[in-house]
């Protein structure tokens, strides 16, 4: 390590932490926590050994804390051999913007109603346009719990990390690859959970339903393969799979049952014995992000809760696994997410939601900087009877990651009244979806496992910006 600007960090926390015998030590837990957000910013908005410092440090000062990344494998197993109950949905929640103010906010919910059945996620897409890779997302979400005091597992996620299909016809090679590279560098910052997504792939034209998912079951093999042979010692990864496109035609069981023994055997051709999938990603009729009707607001979407519900019990009963995963679901009517627990939905992904609180919260000028960006960078993918409500709803996202330094930068007034905006939209969704009390689940079936962050993992060659506008959310 370079020991001026770890003199000159260590010196930033107020000597709350140290090196001894070469490691990380936390000698003033107080202090770290009320400095843990300097961490996070470092990460953040710096470049170069200064910013790898700042993500080795949070991830060894949150081991010596008790906060350990982990894999919730186990618990949706035990969840598939009925060993935990259905009396709740998992919340996996994209953070696109004020990552480690909303994690804070998320982590004293939790504490608040003794849950620990959450996820952090953020999808391959999101990973371009928010302009946050792995160790940055990683670094926001554990210095969130060093700030908040929270200990245990803490489940990080790679969500949609997804085949583009365009690309994938031009190169596979080289698509496959984009796609190990990226689960290298998650695992490496403390992603121990991984949907795979090559439900682009899907063909239904062939056909049967077995070839329709061929090519889907194929790669989902070969990508879970991969991610076992590169999780840590001791580490069982969370590997999710996708039977179809959100925002398609919904799901069927035939598809699901097509998928899920088509997985197995491409499976056991990449290695006998292999661990297979923990949970099933399905579509019943949501869309990521929902669709902005041209006054602006969100048109309503009907569910098929009656499929969730046969698919989740289908996926446990026949083939071990947590259930049913559902996609596109913050934008629901609240009135929806009581309806998840009932259908014994495993887990739900939540992120638009969350992200339209923080534009309605936003400055004025900052949002007028922001949408005038969107209308020189982002023309090309106005449709002509957009009306402009339509267009800046679609592509407000996208400007996330350039003005990500301006949003660090809000009064604390403004980030003040988006986080209580966002505590209240946790605590109604976590009461909504069973969340309270779920740490006896979790204690009793995760026993995560410390893995000592390496430094090599924090100076190594940048990754190369990729084109997302074709990928999922």
């Amino acid at each position: 390590m370079a020991d001026v600007k770890v003199d000159a960090i260590f010196e930033m926390l107020d000597k709350s932490l140290q090196i001894q015998q070469g490691k990380v030590k936390v000698s003033n837990p107080s202090k770290l926590r009320q400095k843990a957000q300097k961490l996070a910013e470092i990460s953040a908005l710096e470049s170069g050994e200064k910013q790898g410092l700042a993500r080795y440090l949070t991830r060894a000062a949150a081991l010596e804390l008790g906060i350990i990344p982990a894999s919730i494998h186990d618990l949706y197993m035990a969840r598939g051999r009925g060993e935990v109950p259905t009396t709740f949905t998992v919340p996996a929640i994209n953070l696109r913007a004020l990552s480690f103010d909303a994690a804070r906010i998320i982590f004293r919910v939790a504490k608040e109603m003794d849950a620990s059945a959450f996820i952090f996620e953020i999808a391959r897409s999101e990973i371009g346009y928010t302009d946050q890779r792995p160790a940055e997302y990683a670094t926001s979400i554990l210095a969130a719990a060093i700030a908040e005091d929270y200990k245990g597992p803490v489940f990080i996620q790679g969500d949609h990390f997804q085949v583009s299909a365009k690309r994938y016809g031009t190169d596979p090679e080289a698509e496959v690859k984009a796609v190990k590279d990226l689960m290298k560098e998650s695992v490496a910052a403390g992603f121990y959970n991984i949907d795979v997504d090559t439900s682009t792939l899907v063909d239904l034209s062939k056909p049967t339903v077995p070839a329709q998912q061929a090519l889907n079951t194929e790669l989902s093999a070969t990508l879970t393969a991969y991610v076992r042979a590169i999780e840590p010692k001791g580490v069982t990864i969370s590997v999710g799979g996708e039977i179809g496109e959100v925002g398609g035609r919904n799901s069927t069981e035939e598809e699901l049952r097509a998928y899920v023994e088509g997985f197995r055997k491409d499976l056991e051709k990449q290695g006998k014995g292999l661990t297979g999938l923990s949970k099933i990603s399905i579509q019943t009729g949501t869309s990521h992000g929902g669709v902005a009707l041209p006054d602006g607001s969100i048109a309503k979407v009907k569910v098929d809760f009656d499929t969730l519900k046969r698919l989740s019990q289908v996926a446990r009963r026949d083939y071990s696994m947590g259930g049913a995963v559902q996609h596109g679901a913050s934008t629901l009517p609240e009135d929806a997410f009581g309806k998840f627990v009932e259908t014994e939905t495993c887990e739900i992904h939540l992120a638009t939601g969350f992200m339209n609180m923080f534009f309605e919260r936003m400055p004025g000028n900052l949002r007028d900087e922001m949408y005038a960006y969107l209308r020189d960078k982002h023309a090309s993918e106005r449709k002509g009877d957009m009306t402009d409500e339509q267009f800046y709803y679609k592509v407000r996202k996208n400007a996330v990651g350039p003005f990500k330094a301006q949003s660090w930068a809000l009064p604390p007034s403004v980030k003040e009244q988006i986080g209580k905006d966002w505590e209240a939209q946790f605590k109604k969704l976590f009461n909504l979806l069973g969340v309270r009390g779920t740490r006896q689940y979790v204690e009793k079936c995760i026993k995560p496992v410390a893995i000592e962050p390496s430094l090599k993992d924090y100076f190594g060659e940048k990754a190369g910006i990729e084109s997302v506008a074709d990928l999922a959310d």
